[in-house]
This record gives structure tokens, C-alpha cells and sequence, in this order.
């Protein structure tokens, strides 16, 4: 049979597009035979997954395949063998040097020049950074409501609290719009380091400084020395970058105390104290007078994961809770180098 030299020059057109996509896809493209042995090797799959061509073609693709993952590429074989595809199939596949990569996998039959299948063509997406990015907005909303419900219980405490004093309707009124601008400013030392653009010269605090702003709207400071709430420890400066992590715990020890501990009770105190001690920063969290403590809680809430969370993950930190007969007992260590960021 004699082939038109055009045809010839339109196949091979044809063939070196292909090539061109494959060589210079920002996905894996990989293909095996009917036995997993990998045949073809594009660079995107050594960028994903570390393996050069060299050393992976003619291995079996099971090497890239966790060990509780193996089945899969028997289910993957058997749906080709039938002539099957596969469509962005999301799994996880693991990199020469041990790391899991989130993938999305595309699998095709290759036949031959008959129609026989005899292979399979494999198309994977590296989604780890979708995967990231969904797993952080996913924690931002758990967050937010978390938040949101959270000032909802603080302004009810609030009004509980200022009640009990108040003289009048007008006295009540004044003494709510008071803490609650209090609480709006402590809301804003926790968003400081999120806000893009905010003001850095305002970030920089000291220790009593934090804590009067993020206890104030509940301590009844006109009372003097009957004050509900006590703070006191060395004068010890807080850097811009820690600001927010340490009002985010802050906050949320005060907000737990208003939901359950010592501040839903009229008669609750808190004592809040905190020194040096070889290099870390000590501080206690005291509270007694409030509901009568007869067990650990057995379920931790996101506000205890997200209190773990700031103090191990930003601030190097450690911490104990004692609940006690007469209230919580909240014993805080954090290296000196956390506050100075």
C-alpha cells in the first residue's frame, strides 16, 4: 500500500503534538501493561511523585500505591481489562520519599492496532493544595460559628452580670454598652494579626495591658478590691506577632468561665497570676465560687481544640487543666522568645 507523503507528514504532526502535551503537562501521565508494570513516564510524574524515568519504568506501579491502598489497583486492572474508565477517581499515592500525595486520577484502556487492550493510560492531578485550602476554610467556618456563638453567650452573660448591679433601667443600659465596647476591643487585639493592612504600631502590648482588655467587660472594677476578677504578674512585654494567639486564649478561657465556670455564678472569682520561670512564662488560671466541678468533661469542644491548637501549634507551649472541687485550676507554660515575636 502506498502512503501519501502528506498523510505521512499529517501523522507526524499528529505524533509530535502529543508528545509535546504529554512532555510538558503540569499532570502525571503514566501508563502501564495488564500486569501494573509501568511503561511510559512523563517529567510531571517525577515532579510529583520524585521518581525519575529511569528508575520507575518497567517497576510495577504498586510502589507508588500505600499498603492499605493495594486493592485499589486490582479493582483498577479488573475495570480496564473490561474496557472500563476510570473518572477523576480521588485517592492518595505515596513519593519516593515517603510523603502521601493527594491525587485525582483519570484511567483509560490503551488498545492495540486489533482493538486488544493491552495497557492503561493513567492521568493524575496532584490536589494536595485543594485539599489544604479546604481542610483551612472548612476550620475557618467551624471557627467563625464558633465565634459567632460565643459573643451571643458573652452579651447574655453580660447582661446577666450588669443586672445584678444596676440601679436603674438607664444604669443597666449604660453599664451593657460599656462592657460590650469593652468586648469590641478586645475582639479587635485577636484580629489584628489576621487583618491585612491593619495598624502594626498598635499591635504591641504588655501582659496586663492584654489581660484587663479581655477581662474588663466582666470584672466589676467599680467594686475595688471586690472585684471578681484579680490579675497580677511582672510587667512583661508581648511582641506585635503574638498579640492575637495570646488574645485568642485569653479570650477563650474568659468565655468558657462565662458559659460554665466561675462567671455564670454571682458569687465566682477569678485569680489570674503569671511570673518568669527559667526562660518561660508561667501562668495561672484560678477560678472558684462557680458551679460545683465533679468531673473532667468528657467531650472536648472546638474551643478546646482550637486552645491546644494556638498554644502548642503558635506559641511552643504547654498546658494542664485541674478541675476541681471549688472551680478549674488552668496552669499555662510558654517559652519567653513566643511573647517577644
Amino acid at each position: 500500500m502506498i502512503v501519501d507523503p502528506k498523510d505521512r507528514n499529517c501523522a507526524s504532526q499528529i505524533a509530535q503534538r502529543f508528545e509535546a502535551i504529554v512532555e510538558f503537562s503540569n499532570d502525571a501521565i503514566i501508563s502501564k501493561d495488564l500486569l501494573g508494570t509501568v511503561t511510559t513516564w512523563n517529567p510531571a510524574a517525577t515532579r510529583i511523585f520524585g521518581y525519575t524515568a529511569e528508575e520507575i519504568i518497567g517497576k510495577p506501579v504498586s510502589i507508588l500505591i500505600p499498603l492499605e491502598r493495594q486493592d485499589e489497583e486490582y479493582e483498577i486492572i479488573e475495570r480496564i481489562r473490561r474496557g472500563e474508565c476510570v473518572d477523576h477517581y480521588e485517592t492518595v499515592r505515596r513519593s519516593k520519599d515517603g510523603n502521601l500525595v493527594n491525587i485525582s486520577l483519570t484511567i483509560s484502556p490503551i488498545k492495540d492496532a486489533e482493538g486488544t487492550i493491552v495497557g492503561a493510560s493513567k492521568i493524575a492531578r496532584d490536589i494536595t493544595e485543594s485539599k489544604r485550602a479546604a481542610e483551612k476554610q472548612r476550620l475557618l467556618f467551624r471557627e467563625m460559628n464558633h465565634r459567632v456563638n460565643n459573643l451571643l453567650t458573652l452579651a447574655g452573660g453580660i447582661v446577666t452580670l450588669s443586672a445584678r448591679s444596676a440601679k436603674s433601667p438607664k444604669d443597666l443600659a449604660e453599664q451593657v454598652r460599656t462592657r460590650l465596647k469593652a468586648v469590641a476591643s478586645a475582639h479587635e487585639l485577636m484580629l489584628r494579626g489576621l487583618v491585612p493592612g491593619s495598624d502594626t504600631s498598635k499591635r504591641r502590648t504588655d501582659m496586663a495591658s492584654l489581660i484587663r482588655a479581655i477581662i474588663s467587660p466582666y470584672s466589676d472594677m467599680e467594686q475595688g478590691s471586690n472585684s471578681r476578677i484579680a490579675a497580677a504578674g511582672l510587667d512583661i512585654s508581648i511582641g506585635e506577632n503574638s498579640v492575637t494567639s495570646w488574645a485568642l486564649l485569653l479570650h477563650e478561657f474568659t468565655t468558657n468561665a462565662v458559659k460554665y465556670g466561675a462567671l455564670s455564678s454571682p458569687d465566682g472569682h477569678i485569680d489570674i497570676k503569671w511570673a518568669l520561670q527559667n526562660d518561660h512564662l508561667s501562668l495561672t488560671w484560678r477560678e472558684t465560687g462557680g458551679p460545683a466541678l465533679t468531673e473532667e468533661p468528657r467531650v472536648e469542644g472546638f474551643g478546646t481544640v482550637l486552645i491546644n491548637a494556638t498554644l502548642k501549634g503558635q506559641l511552643a507551649g504547654q498546658l494542664s487543666r485541674a478541675w476541681n472541687s471549688e472551680g478549674l485550676t488552668i496552669e499555662l507554660s510558654a517559652p519567653l522568645a513566643s511573647l517577644a515575636a
